[in-house]
């Protein structure tokens, strides 16, 4: 239910394993994330009008984040829709794509794996797999400015 989020993973812990396919079929691992410091963001929708407003920030200031980590989008979304999502609005970062919801679910996106949709959240996931930062997304602008900034320091 909307009004009973679960708590957000504390920050200093370790990051939940997951594998999960991305947009374009590849499969991406937590290890995959090893090494450098990563923004993961949920959206609860592809190509709706907040997710696309979020998922736009985040490739406005794409180049910015070159050398200061990476960035995958997740949702629930097959890779068919997140592959037309990204292709549409040329994001230049993978989007993966939790259909079965177990990477949400542990990463308290959602409560279940019979969630209609994840909460918008952001986490940054540190280059030793450690929750670095976590929030739940309330003005989109915002958040994205605030996270990007967070990978550049």
């Amino acid at each position: 239910m909307f009004w009973n989020k679960p708590e957000l993973l504390p920050v200093g812990s370790p990051a939940p394993d997951f594998s999960v396919q991305d947009h374009l079929g590849r499969t991406v691992t937590l290890a995959d994330l090893r090494g450098q410091r990563t923004i993961l963001y949920w959206y609860p929708k592809a190509d709706t009008p907040g997710c696309t407003k979020e998922a736009c920030g985040f490739r406005d200031r794409f180049a910015v984040l070159v050398g200061a980590g990476r960035i995958y989008g997740v949702s629930f979304d097959t890779p068919e829709k997140n592959r037309r999502f990204a292709e549409k609005f040329q994001l230049p970062f993978p989007l993966l794509c939790d259909v079965t919801r177990e990477m949400s679910v542990a990463y308290r996106a959602c409560r279940s794996r019979h969630s209609w949709f994840p909460a918008r959240i952001t986490y940054v996931v540190g280059p030793d797999g450690r929750i670095e930062h976590a929030e739940r997304v309330g003005n989109i602008g915002a958040s994205v400015e605030a996270t990007v900034g967070r990978l550049r320091r």
